[in-house]
């Protein structure tokens, strides 16, 4: 595969779409080179939109992550790639805590305390409170640890 810091127009791309063996003989694709030569285009299609894609994280925290890692890469597409993989799994974590909470409230019972306004019950009943158990079920499905640590007095 070439360097990711060639042109990604997906006319100019020079990826190897069949074997030269295939090339030799001008005989048609196979399928699975056909398939490959799909993905590659995908892919250079896909780089092309992250030129104008501004990620939420910002490129200077993504920079200062890869630089403590000692990730080194100009690309900015690269980075902003990654941006996005980092960005996908915070959400992805945080859609599974919501529902965590959800399940742990709908396992109370939807107790309320009986001194609130009529009105005030319903508004509560459909807000979901985060709590820190549920951010931890929800990163213990993704091999993440954030259990407190053990203090001695």
């Amino acid at each position: 595969m070439p360097p990711l810091n060639q042109t990604a127009n997906p006319e100019n791309a020079q990826y190897p779409i069949a074997s030269t063996s295939q090339q030799s003989t001008s005989q048609p694709q196979t399928r699975q080179a056909a398939e490959e030569a799909r993905k590659d285009r995908t892919l250079a299609e896909f780089l092309l939109m992250l030129d104008d894609y501004e990620p939420l994280i910002p490129n200077e925290v993504t920079d200062y992550y890869l630089q403590r890692v000692g990730f080194e890469c100009e690309d900015v597409r690269l980075k902003r790639l990654l941006s996005l993989a980092a960005q996908k799994f915070v959400s992805d974590i945080a859609a599974d805590a919501f529902q965590h909470a959800r399940i742990r409230t709908n396992a109370a019972g939807g107790r309320t305390r009986t001194s609130q306004a009529p009105g005030a019950a319903a508004r509560d009943k459909a807000r979901t409170t985060l709590t820190m158990e549920d951010l931890s079920a929800a990163l213990a499905e993704y091999g993440i640890n954030s259990r407190k640590p053990e203090f001695y007095m």
